[in-house]
């Protein structure tokens, strides 16, 4: 049997036995559009740490953390594990914050429409459409182009299975059934991740001798003291931070833990468990790096290179489709979620039973359009950076406004508008030239942390200011619990 017929075989008996387990974990129990979206209260720290480790993983940390760590070296790695990380620390803070306000709350879109109006809603909402659907596309294409590249199957073929077996056990048991898959993806991920690492650096002769032909080609690499490479650790520390706030499945996530001791626990033990897995991935580059591979593909041209038993393909193959799975049923479920809210607002005449069928139909046409960008194998970097430079410039104004009872929805979302204008100034061309001739003109960092700082003094001069001449407004955080509701539980 050829490469490519083992591994289609692969991708079809993995991808069918997590959709199996999905379906098994659903049959046990009636889902009405309350636990669909977000499975209130129900899970402990085991499986909390489990799904939140899971869905902050994805395909990608064997595709952008090796090529970090090949260009950028050790400090580029750090800033990128503390970046991704970072976010589960930040969502232990504030997670039982939003629990006490919103105790029947959803999602962040719907947090907004209440907090600040519907302004800012809309804003918020494109943000977190645009965000997560770009990840989704992003990591269907990854899992195409790892197959292709280790088994020379066509782009088309692998995204169509994935998303299906995605879409069937999500669209069916919702978010219990996400979370339940990616328990049983993060026992498969850790291991195999491990083995990767250390089967890779056997085959090339151990990591001493790996790190020793990277000290004479490359000995940037792994200096701690290397420019470019912190820089670069920063960038993404700052753009990740502000673009994981939009992540629906976080905000999921909160709610479904059982208690906010629980939301804290398994947030902060997310952050100590990814930060290692991330370094593992990103070492990968560096085992790359040291026979000449450095782009976003270094990890799976290594492999390919290294000639290593048909055993081991499979075993990457099936870490990759535990990766893409437990990202992808999150961001297909998550965006889904957050779009619920306006066909509830829209479609009030409909039961909970057409509501919970209008979002498996929104989830159809999200599936349908992902798989038909992973077939042309884009590069979305470009995308996933414009969008890491809006979320920049709306998150300030969002996480000050569970704070603060004196940041009205105009200030709110005027500062975001201006912060992401300031920010739009340096950001660069699609081939990384600056758009204008001013200093620090297409510097990604720069334009990252201009839209904080802006967005940022915006609304601390003008809530300063109204407070100073008499015309604050104050917010009665109160009318969160009052006004959000839980949605219907019957069916009919």
């Amino acid at each position: 049997m050829s490469i490519g017929a083992i591994a289609f075989v692969v991708i079809l008996v993995t991808a069918g036995l997590f959709t199996l387990l999905g379906l098994l974990y659903t049959s046990k129990r009636t889902i009405d559009l309350e636990d669909y979206m977000v499975s209130r209260d129900r899970f402990g720290t085991g499986m909390s740490i489990a799904t939140i480790v899971a869905s902050a993983l994805g395909a990608w940390i064997l595709f952008s953390p090796p090529e970090v760590g090949a260009t950028s070296g050790i400090m580029g790695i750090l800033g990128y594990c503390l970046g991704q990380a970072a976010p589960a620390g930040v969502f232990a803070t504030i997670g039982p914050r939003i629990r006490t306000l919103m105790p029947k709350g959803h999602s962040l879109n719907e947090y907004v429409l209440y907090r600040f109006g519907a302004a800012m809603y809309v804003l918020t909402l494109g943000i977190i459409v645009f965000y997560m659907f770009i990840y989704l596309a992003a990591e269907l294409t990854a899992i195409a182009k790892a197959v292709q590249i280790l088994a020379d199957v066509p782009l088309g073929w692998t995204a169509l299975v994935v998303i299906t077996a995605v879409f069937v056990y999500t669209t069916y048991g919702g978010l219990g059934a996400t979370i339940f898959t990616d328990a049983i993806q993060f026992i498969v991920i850790v291991p195999l991740l491990i083995l990767s690492v250390i089967i890779a650096a056997s085959a090339l002769g151990g990591l001493g001798t790996v790190l020793d032909n990277v000290r004479q080609s490359a000995p940037e690499l792994l200096s701690f003291s290397n420019g470019p490479g912190i820089k670069f650790g920063l960038t993404l520390v700052i753009a990740v931070l502000a673009a994981e706030m939009f992540n629906q499945g976080n905000w999921q996530r909160i709610y479904a833990c059982r208690t906010n001791q629980v939301v804290k626990r398994s947030f902060l033990t997310s952050f100590v468990v990814i930060f290692p897995m991330l370094f593992l991935a990103g070492l990968l580059g560096i085992l790359a790096v040291s026979v000449g591979f450095n782009d976003d593909r270094a990890f799976f041209s290594l492999i390919q290179s290294l000639n290593l038993p048909t055993i081991v393909i499979v075993g990457v193959l099936i870490l990759a489709l535990a990766l893409v799975m437990s990202s992808l049923d999150t961001l297909l479920n998550g965006i889904t979620s957050v779009l619920t809210l306006d066909l509830i607002r829209f479609l009030p005449q409909l039961s909970s039973s057409g509501i919970l069928r209008a979002s498996r139909l929104v989830a159809v046409a999200i599936a349908t359009l992902a798989v038909i960008i992973a077939a042309q194998g884009y590069n979305v970097l470009y995308l996933f950076l414009l969008a890491d430079l809006v979320c920049a410039g709306a998150i300030a104004p969002i996480l000050y406004g569970l704070y603060s009872q004196r940041l009205t929805g105009k200030a709110a979302f005027w500062s975001s508008m201006v912060g992401i204008a300031a920010g739009a100034l340096f950001f660069p061309k699609p081939d990384f030239s600056p758009w204008l001739a001013i200093p620090f003109g297409g510097d990604l960092l720069v334009s990252f942390v201009v839209p904080i700082v802006v967005s940022s003094s915006l609304i601390i001069a003008w809530t300063t200011i109204a407070t100073f001449n008499g015309t604050a407004q104050t917010f009665d955080f109160g009318s969160l619990q009052t006004g959000i509701k839980s949605y219907v539980i019957s069916e009919e």
